[in-house]
């Protein structure tokens, strides 16, 4: 908890050192919470301010006896919340003085001020320590220049000595304060320089998340094309909004169209207009998206659901910039950026022949793809509380919260609908939650609220037996259901599971899990 490291380079602190040393002859030296000694005076250049205490070093077992005192400190503060306490060292009538250091009511070191007498010490006493340096290993004539080198306190001189021991505390403790709100200063600044929870509408925290916003920056100011890659929900529509709207673009119009919403004869006309006559009901001009668009953006998701046909006019206006109206004899031109959006395997189709590969690259110049919500939970009670605030505020009510448990199925659930799954889930819940304001386990949806009971073989996890059952358990489900949401490209589940492809194939052959019909199932 503490950087021991700073503490013995700090100015304040060997002040007081020299101060303590110079007026009562002791040396100070700190523990931490578990009684390790923190500063360097078992390093052979440091030098001690008593002469008791020098000669002790240099015996056979010198440190084991400070030890033994630490120790005692330890169950002396455990009998006693005393703040600073005073006690014969391991040769008695040698005292030694300890001065806990406490943060938020934690105690988390020690400072010892040692060695030192008492003035009403005896000549007994004193024999029975230089009696008990000799067994320890020292000579005669060392234990009593040694003794004879200690500080005679009295107890008012014990009591400047015990304010002096817990002023170095102190310190130690408004250090470490100064210190923590610094670095949390730091992450603060860190995070608003480098963590970015929102980018346009787009919400989350993730690393996932960041590298896409990264990467939107950089392509906002371009006119280049990009492919918009992800699944049902994934916010494809607001990340080509992000684009557009802080491109030199945002001040013109952005449009949005499905192509899989029309046949490919109103999408002809949908997209590139019509004149008058071209076909039954075509009673006057129409412009199409391309021309309504002009110096703005034109956004087209789902673009692998349209057809080869369609496919030919729109690689021709992206590479020429001209279209022809439905009906029309002569084209028009315009400057348009295009973003396009899919949840469509592009590649597989062209090996298919189903999508053009000319109409694939001219589209894909720059790839952005979306990370499903499973794949970045961390960010889902950001979009919780984003949804939350969102719909109350749409309804006029106070904002919910969700329950610890709530929170917790959110998270283990996989999400198959993603963000907009999430945000129907919200809507749902702040409808049904009425006027309580904690939304508790048995509002949610069931097949949230069920979800991960049983695993997908019908058999709960182990939590009997041994932990080697468990865990090979634990792999077998985990390696099952990653062959299927991976379609059995072990490369991809390898990196998702975080072990080598070797490691992956000898699992799957160890659990005897190469055949895809026991995987889904149909055995």
């Amino acid at each position: 908890m503490i950087n021991w490291k700073e503490i013995n380079e700090l100015h304040v602190i060997k002040k007081l050192e020299q101060i303590v040393g110079r007026w009562f002859g002791v040396d100070l030296f700190y523990s931490n919470e578990y009684g390790k000694i923190q500063n360097p005076i078992n390093e052979k250049n440091y030098e001690y301010k008593g002469h008791f205490f020098k000669i002790q070093q240099t015996l056979k077992h010198g440190n084991d006896f400070l030890n033994a005192d630490i120790e005692k400190d330890m169950e002396l503060h455990q009998e006693n919340s005393s703040f600073t306490v005073a006690y014969d060292s391991f040769f008695s009538g040698v005292k030694i003085l300890a001065s806990k250091i406490m943060i938020e009511s934690e105690h988390v070191g020690t400072v010892f001020a040692y060695p030192f007498l008492m003035d009403n010490v005896s000549i007994d006493e004193i024999n029975s320590i230089i009696k008990k340096m000799v067994e320890c290993g020292a000579s005669k004539q060392d234990a009593e220049a040694a003794v004879n080198h200690l500080k005679k306190l009295s107890e008012s001189e014990k009591e400047y000595l015990q304010e002096l021991t817990e002023l170095v505390a102190e310190e130690i403790v408004t250090f470490h304060q100064e210190i923590a709100k610094r670095e949390e200063r730091i992450i603060e600044l860190n995070s608003e320089l480098g963590s970015k929870y929102r980018y346009h509408n787009m919400i989350g925290k993730s690393k996932k998340m960041q590298l896409i916003y990264r990467l939107l920056e950089k392509v906002s100011n371009s006119d280049s094309t990009v492919l918009i890659q992800g699944e049902n929900g994934t916010g494809k529509e607001l990340v080509a909004k992000a684009i557009h709207f802080n491109s030199p673009r945002k001040d013109n119009v952005f449009l949005a169209q499905n192509c899989s919403a029309f046949n490919d004869n109103l999408l002809d006309s949908e997209l590139f207009g019509h004149v008058k006559g071209s076909f039954t009901g075509a009673i006057k001009d129409k412009k199409g998206l391309f021309e309504m668009a002009n110096g703005g953006t034109l956004f087209l998701d789902e673009i692998g659901d349209t057809s080869l046909t369609m496919q030919v006019k729109l690689l021709r206006i992206l590479q020429e910039g001209t279209f022809l109206p439905v009906g029309a004899t002569t084209p028009k031109k315009v400057n348009v950026r295009v973003l396009t959006a899919t949840n469509r395997d592009l590649k597989l189709m062209m090996s298919k022949g189903e999508f053009r590969e000319d109409l694939y690259y001219r589209i894909n110049v720059i790839n952005v793809t979306l990370p499903p919500l499973r794949e970045r939970k961390e960010d889902i009670p950001v979009l919780v509380d984003h949804f939350m605030e969102k719909r109350c505020a749409e309804m006029g009510v106070p904002t919910k919260i969700l329950s610890k448990k709530c929170l917790e199925k959110f998270l283990d659930y996989a999400w198959p609908g993603n963000i907009r799954e999430l945000e129907n889930e919200i809507e749902r819940l702040v409808v049904l939650v009425g006027e309580d304001k904690t939304i508790v386990p048995d509002l949610l949806s069931s097949r949230i609220n069920d979800y991960g009971n049983q695993s997908n073989d019908g058999r709960g996890i182990k939590t009997s037996g041994t932990l080697k059952d468990a865990l090979e358990e634990l792999e077998i489900i985990m390696i099952k259901e990653g062959l299927k949401r991976c379609n059995f490209n072990k490369s991809k589940l390898a990196k998702e599971l975080g072990i080598s492809r070797a490691g992956l194939i000898m699992k799957v052959d160890k659990y005897d899990l190469d055949k895809r019909k026991k995987v889904v199932g149909e055995e």
